[in-house]
C-alpha cells in the first residue's frame, strides 16, 4: 500500500536512508569482489551473497604493435626505408608500406626524420605524395 506523507521531510528523509544503505552495500560487495580477486580473506557481510565474476589478471609481455618504440628502433626502420627508396624511386606512402609489410602510421616518423635530414625528397600531397632518394 501506498502510504500519504504529510512533508516533503519525510520524503527527503526516507530518500536519504535509501542512498545510505545503498551506498553501503555497494562499498561491501566491492570490497568483497577486491578481496576476493587479491586473494584476501573475505569480509563477512549480512547482505544476501553477492555474485562475483572472476578476473584473470594476466602480465602482458611487451606486444609487437602499440607502444612506444626505442630511436635506435626509429632509426634502423629509417634505413631500411632509405634502402628501400633508392631501390624503388617514385613510390607512394601505402606501396611502400605494403612492400615492407608494414602500415603509413609506422613508416611516418623515419620518413619525416629522413624527409627533414634531406635524404628523401618528395613529390605531391597526402596520399598521392611520392619519395625520391635526395
Amino acid at each position: 500500500m501506498v502510504k500519504n506523507y504529510q512533508s516533503n521531510d519525510e520524503i527527503q528523509a526516507l530518500l536519504a536512508n535509501f542512498t545510505n544503505e545503498l551506498t553501503t552495500l555497494v562499498r561491501r560487495s566491492t570490497l568483497q569482489q577486491l578481496q576476493s580477486v587479491l586473494g584476501g580473506s573475505t569480509m563477512t557481510s549480512t547482505a544476501a551473497p553477492t555474485m562475483t565474476r572472476k578476473v584473470k589478471i594476466v602480465r602482458m609481455g611487451k606486444s609487437s604493435s602499440g607502444g612506444k618504440r626505442t630511436t635506435e628502433q626509429v632509426a634502423q626502420f629509417g634505413a631500411t626505408l632509405l634502402d628501400f627508396v633508392m631501390k624503388n624511386p617514385g613510390q607512394r606512402g601505402e606501396q611502400i608500406a605494403q612492400a615492407l609489410k608494414t602500415d603509413v602510421k609506422t613508416m611516418r616518423l623515419p620518413m619525416l626524420r629522413l624527409i627533414g635530414e634531406k635524404k628523401i625528397k618528395t613529390k605531391g600531397q597526402r596520399r598521392g605524395m611520392t619519395y625520391f632518394a635526395a
